[in-house]
């Protein structure tokens, strides 16, 4: 029986590094909705039409709709043993279609919640910077460059920091993950399936305690 693993973090739990991690040694593909959506715009099928139209009209897919766009990228030979969910389920009922489809994939669901305290999350968030060069991430907090607001490889070059990367925005960002996904995480925990990681600490150590769960 294969495993689908429904990865749940709040922006800057570092839910993207534990999913290639998984990616990567598990050889399970990540399935990234983005991903998916974007794939959409350049196929020429019954389905990507469909979207397509949906995405001009500038209205939002229906839940039914993106079920099936999972269920025709997972029923891919890559996804055979399993693969890792970045981005679905975003909503209870979501999360009930994705039973259905388990069901008929004859796979199993482990729901992982990478959990990092709020105060953690703007840290992470408001102290990062990037350089435009080699695309290394920094952060002023934890993990500062050699020089201050410049890149260790690249010296002459100055780190950027995003516009959205500001208290504020930041705080807009995290109320609107816990309003969205309160559900979701309500959802696995009343079936006993929630598994919560600690997700401050080393990154070797978070992958370890999401393996012991898988």
């Amino acid at each position: 029986m294969g495993k689908i693993i429904v990865l749940i973090g709040a922006p800057g739990a570092g839910k993207g590094t534990q999913a290639r991690l998984l990616m990567e040694r598990r050889g399970l593909p990540q399935i990234s909705t983005g991903d998916m959506f974007r794939e959409m715009k350049t196929l020429d099928t019954p389905l990507a039409r469909e979207v397509q139209a949906i995405m001009a009209a500038g209205t939002l897919v229906p839940d039914e709709v993106t079920y099936r766009i999972v269920k025709e990228r997972t029923s891919r030979a890559d996804c055979n043993d399993g693969y890792i969910l970045d981005g679905y389920p975003r909503t209870a009922v979501q999360a009930e279609q994705l039973e259905r489809l388990a069901k008929e994939q004859g796979n199993e669901i482990r729901a992982i919640q990478v959990d990092v305290p709020r105060d953690e999350l703007v840290k992470r968030l408001t102290g990062r910077r990037s350089c435009p060069v080699c695309g290394e991430i920094y952060n002023i907090y934890s993990k500062p460059p050699k020089t201050e607001g410049v890149c260790d490889e690249h010296p002459d070059v100055n780190l950027v920091h995003r516009a959205d990367d500001n208290e504020e925005s930041v705080a807009t960002r995290l109320a609107t993950y816990d309003e969205q996904t309160k559900p979701l995480i309500d959802y696995y925990e009343k079936s006993g399936r929630l598994k919560k990681v600690n997700g401050t600490g080393e990154v070797e150590e978070i992958y370890t305690e999401i393996e012991k769960r898988i």
